[in-house]
């Protein structure tokens, strides 16, 4: 199978990740309805930040997406976004569902999950470079 890299001015570059964001006390909230949106506010906030939800799923507790993003984004900035902008409207449209179960206006954890993903192993990429034509010293 052939990578497929993404290319802006500077960065030929395949930077894609796993995330995982956890609901504030691992309380069981999130329905259908609430997936199905939360998809497309992640699959938004991706877009306005030069990334891409490549895939994206999750059960009453928490969210799985893969991420594909560019190099001259901070990652870190880009999950922030992510969940500050999924919890204001989880809030804002589900409101009377999240305060059955929450007091305050809370939607995620402070922390999440995060790994790198590729096509190829640690292992594999270090014998490619390794095998390089170095120049005799």
């Amino acid at each position: 199978m052939k990578t497929i890299y993404k290319t802006t001015r500077r960065a030929v570059y395949n930077l894609t990740v796993h995330l995982v964001l956890v609901t504030k006390y691992r309380k069981k909230v999130i329905n259908a309805s609430m997936l199905k949106r939360l998809h497309e506010v992640f699959s938004s906030v991706a877009n306005s930040w030069d990334a891409e939800v490549l895939e994206f799923n999750g059960e009453t507790h928490h969210v799985h997406l893969l991420i594909c993003y560019p190099p001259h984004k901070l990652l870190s900035s880009l999950i922030a976004n992510m969940k500050a902008t999924a919890s204001k409207t989880m809030w804002r449209e589900f409101e009377t569902e999240l305060s059955k179960v929450y007091y305050k206006r809370v939607f995620w954890t402070g922390s999440y999950f995060v790994a790198s993903c590729g096509g190829v192993t640690i292992e594999q990429l270090k014998q490619y470079v390794k095998s390089q034509d170095s120049p005799d010293v």
